[in-house]
């Protein structure tokens, strides 16, 4: 799960279930536990007094427990392929410690910035996480709140009102991609039983520079070309580094949580001569279903179930994900590999991996029914959102959605705005306001381009009404009945997708493509929902008070904000 120079704080995370403090003890939690024992590996269907039939959207578990976390951002040098190069990481590993909850446990996340080399802001957010009428706690610069700066800390509560599985990532310009992220299982019934749990597999593209450093290339140039990439945070390249592996019992059904965090990679995910049982899409359970590869977006998850059967085949088997060429670019795209054995130890694998179409499409559609079957009513409003790209006065590349590219400030986050009365935006902030609760909102985006787009929303799940190529017209048929639900959904190459969302949800919410190099081009625009209920939702003091910090150290350190801002 980590790089093996940053190994002992997260262990500590997953093993004690308790938080490690920054100068390395243990803290217990202090909360009691639920009584409820939850499921086991023949009833994962039920939850305490509930199950994966419960509406969660309307019905959530009072288990009046709370979840507490300390985490510490820090500068780092780490060779996680055995090559060397500065990063940034969380309590001291990449990926950070995994987030626990139970379904309906609230979850206190107290984050300290002490990125004193780099000198950078830093926000994070709950992806996926809708943030029920808690805005301010999406962790999203320029949004909901101003840069937490070095030295400072900032603390985020939140509900757990979902269950799955999820993450949360920096959403300071690109530091995600630095090694500023980490996994969030909340556990919950589940629409297939399993055995053991393997928690959470990140998949993650690599360079040896940083993308920092990467960054004015992409905008001057196009996407970078990647050097590699890591399965859970490790990998060889050339003679140096380290395979992920893990050991499989023969008999024995595992639930693997699978994360894109890509900056521009679109993985097919597959483990050699073994089936995967799909039984959850982002943060919504599914009825299961079975393949042998997974196209899996940016930003996307899909928990999925494997059965250890294969051991009269052979003892070690390819784990692979494979970036898809027809999307970005990466040099050692066929070394991206891990190690399932079984028996006492791995060794080389010779395994054949299954064939399959270099794409960047999602799943099919009809494959990903959502278990609590939902409804879409007809529009209230719709809005069109073409995707163009071009490059500016000063010759770099932008990304905008109808001729808008996004621009926020660091320093005056919506939020504050909406608190401080505003009645209207700066056109750069592509802001389009929601005024009204009940109202069902269409947007069709579209774009000519033969590059695909992961989109992303923030504080709801939205339904994907349509997804195909070509030119969106009326006479596109629009699946209103328990179409897929989901957080990140894949805007195809010259191409169109029909999502649509309710506003139940007051605040101000990001949407935009989550490939790294297209949110800092501008590639996105906020709903402003429900404005008038905002400012009451406002923790006015907290937020002030961390953009008085930002303000102060930004002055004092001369920081200039040289992205689109989120």
């Amino acid at each position: 799960m980590i790089w093996l120079p940053l190994l002992a704080s997260s262990l500590i995370f997953r093993e004690v279930c308790a938080i490690p403090s920054f100068d390395g003890t243990v803290i217990p939690v202090l909360h009691s536990r639920s009584s409820c024992s939850g499921n086991t590996a023949t009833t994962r269907d039920e939850w305490c007094d509930y199950d994966i039939s419960t509406d969660y959207y309307n019905e959530v578990p009072d288990t009046g427990v709370t979840r507490e976390y300390w985490l510490e951002l820090t500068d780092v040098t780490v060779a996680p392929d055995g090559v060397s190069r500065s990063a940034q990481a969380i309590n001291g590993s990449i990926p950070g410690p995994t987030l626990f909850a139970d379904w309906g446990d609230t979850v206190v996340v107290h984050v300290t910035n002490t990125l004193s080399t780099s000198s950078n802001g830093t926000s994070l957010h709950f992806h996926g996480i809708r943030q029920n009428f808690t805005n301010q706690n999406d962790g999203v610069v320029s949004i909901t709140q101003c840069p937490t700066p070095p030295g400072s800390s900032i603390t985020y509560t939140w509900r757990a009102t979902q269950y799955g599985t999820t993450w949360y990532h920096s959403h300071f310009a690109l530091q995600a991609w630095e090694g500023v992220f980490g996994g969030i299982i909340i556990n919950g019934p589940s629409s297939a039983n399993y055995d053991e749990d393997l928690g959470v597999m990140f998949l993650n593209d690599w360079s040896h520079q940083t993308v920092d450093e990467l960054y004015e290339s992409a905008e001057t140039s196009g996407p970078p070309t990647l050097t590699t990439g890591l399965i859970n945070g490790t990998n060889v390249y050339d003679t140096t580094g380290h395979r992920f592996n893990t050991s499989f019992t023969e008999g024995t059904t595992y639930r693997l949580r699978l994360v894109n965090a890509a900056i521009d990679s679109h993985f097919k995910f597959s483990i050699d001569n073994h089936t995967m049982q799909v039984i959850a899409a982002d943060l919504v359970p599914i009825t299961p279903f079975n393949t042998s590869i997974l196209s899996i977006g940016m930003g996307q998850r899909y928990d999925v179930i494997i059965t250890a059967n294969q051991s009269s085949v052979a003892e070690n088997f390819w784990m692979r994900a494979i970036p898809q060429s027809a999307c970005s670019s990466n040099d050692n795209s066929d070394d991206i590999r891990g190690i399932v054995y079984y028996g006492d130890s791995a060794s080389t694998p010779e395994t054949t991996g299954y064939s399959y179409i270099d794409s960047c499409a999602d799943e099919d559609t009809s494959n990903l029914v959502p278990y609590v079957s939902k409804t879409v009513s007809s529009q209230t409003e719709t809005e069109d959102e073409s995707v163009t790209v071009g490059k500016n006065s000063n010759n770099l590349f932008k990304w905008y959605l109808n001729s808008t590219t996004m621009v926020v400030d660091w320093e005056n986050p919506t939020v504050l705005q909406v608190y401080d009365g505003a009645t209207a935006f700066n056109t750069s902030n592509a802001v389009i306001s929601l005024p009204d609760a009940g109202q069902w909102v269409y947007t069709v985006i579209s774009t000519t381009m033969p590059v695909p787009h992961p989109i992303h929303l923030h504080g709801f799940d939205f339904y994907i009404l349509a997804q195909g190529t070509g030119t969106y017209s009326d006479s596109v048929t629009l699946n209103m009945d328990n179409p897929p639900r989901r957080d990140v959904a894949m805007l195809p190459a010259s191409g169109y997708i029909v999502l649509a969302f309710e506003t139940d949800n007051p605040g101000a919410w990001l949407m935009h493509c989550h490939i790294g190099w297209h949110t800092s081009e501008g590639f996105g625009l906020q709903w402003v929902v429900r404005e008038s209920e905002i400012a009451d939702l406002i923790d006015y003091e907290s937020l002030n008070a961390t953009c008085a910090a930002w303000k102060t150290y930004a002055s004092d350190n001369s920081v200039t904000e040289d992205d689109s801002g989120i």
